[in-house]
């Protein structure tokens, strides 16, 4: 699945879209992996309230400041995109029940921009815990 992203940093809510493809696969049971293959962005899950939005792109600023000298700079200029990631991790693995994927009261998953705007793929594989042996 491609996300489109309109800013240097943002938090995109992408719920909808993956219990869409859960809901499409007709897995009863199982588990959803969310994950992406860029460096420069994040898969989590957390509450989607704009305050606790703006608190996590706050958090990330403090603890991984811009133009900080890091020696990746040297090369793309986007070292602090690419430690943000290190910290917020490229997947999540969610269990799927009764045919959708199961969320906490307030869960909601985000794709994490932390070097936009871009083009990012996200890949949702969908497995059955329907093993027999």
């Amino acid at each position: 699945m491609q996300f489109s992203t309109s800013k240097r940093v943002e938090i995109m809510d992408i719920t909808d879209k993956v219990s869409s493809v859960v809901r499409s696969s007709n897995i009863d049971e199982g588990i959803c992996v969310i994950s992406t293959s860029h460096t420069t962005c994040a898969i989590i899950v957390n509450e989607n309230e704009s305050g606790l939005v703006s608190d996590i792109m706050e958090l990330l600023k403090k603890l991984v400041p811009s133009s900080a000298g890091y020696y990746h700079d040297r090369i793309d200029n986007n070292a602090d995109a690419h430690l943000r990631s290190v910290l917020l991790g490229n997947s999540e693995t969610m269990p799927v029940r009764k045919g959708d994927i199961e969320l906490g009261t307030w869960q909601s998953i985000f794709l994490v921009e932390l070097d936009g705007p871009r083009k990012r793929n996200v890949d949702i594989v969908v497995s059955s815990s329907d093993f027999r042996g």
